[in-house]
């Protein structure tokens, strides 16, 4: 449960998937609250990947709501809300870093983009690399630039699954700067890495075959914004 009037950003009720007749996610009731970090948790196939694509509208719940900011899904408001960091990167192969920056600022867009480009390349090491094919790129430099899109239009939420994928141990650091501890943004991310909870989750909800069984979600709230847990 969440304190008496604390915002909530995320608040799904009873959200539930099917493929062909099976139930992948059951009946999932989440509440939360804005700034928190929640690390998803499961074994391979407990429906968080299925999870997280309906809280990003990149899949349409079979039954089921949510809200996020107070804004029901899927919406415009939603969309602009929301960053997703996902297993693929969602990138432009042909284009530069500079070219999939651009092209996600105009399509989310952000207003004057160009110096919020630049400071994100600046942040994840890409600046002097921004005018080459991302093709050419590492996956770990692929997955700092997939951070970049993800963050462009500084999103209130951001959604992601198995993030520290690709990184080296600077690029992890990076992520938990940018994203799963920056102060005020609300994290939902699906993570293997039990071992990382501890710098930037504030609590955790555990899936198993669907299922919530285990929500310490709202833990950490008096903590001061943005502190690990």
């Amino acid at each position: 449960m969440t304190d008496a009037g604390t915002a909530i950003a995320i608040d799904a009720r009873g959200l539930t998937r099917q493929y062909a007749g099976v139930t992948v996610v059951r009946g999932v009731d989440l509440a939360l609250p804005a700034g928190s970090k929640t690390a998803l948790l499961g074994s391979n196939g407990a429906g968080k990947t299925t999870l997280l694509k309906m809280l990003s509208t990149l899949l349409t719940p079979t039954s089921g709501s949510f809200s996020v900011n107070g804004h029901r899904a899927p919406s415009a408001e939603v969309a602009r809300s929301i960053g997703v960091l996902g297993h693929s990167p969602m990138l432009y192969e042909d284009f530069t870093p500079l070219e999939n920056l651009q092209f996600f600022a105009r399509i989310y867009g952000v207003q004057d983009a160009e110096p919020r480009i630049r400071d994100l390349l600046d942040q994840v090491g890409l600046w002097r690399r921004r005018n080459e094919r991302t093709v050419i790129l590492s996956r770990g430099y692929h997955q700092r630039l997939a951070l970049c899109r993800a963050l462009i239009h500084r999103p209130a939420v951001l959604i992601a699954d198995e993030p520290e994928t690709g990184l080296d141990p600077e690029g992890i650091e990076l992520l938990d700067e940018m994203a799963l501890a920056a102060p005020g943004l609300t994290v939902i991310a699906a993570t293997h890495r039990i071992d990382h909870i501890d710098a930037w989750a504030t609590g955790i909800v555990r899936l198993d075959r669907g299922r919530v069984i285990e929500d310490t979600s709202s833990v950490g709230l008096a903590a001061p914004e943005g502190a690990p847990a």
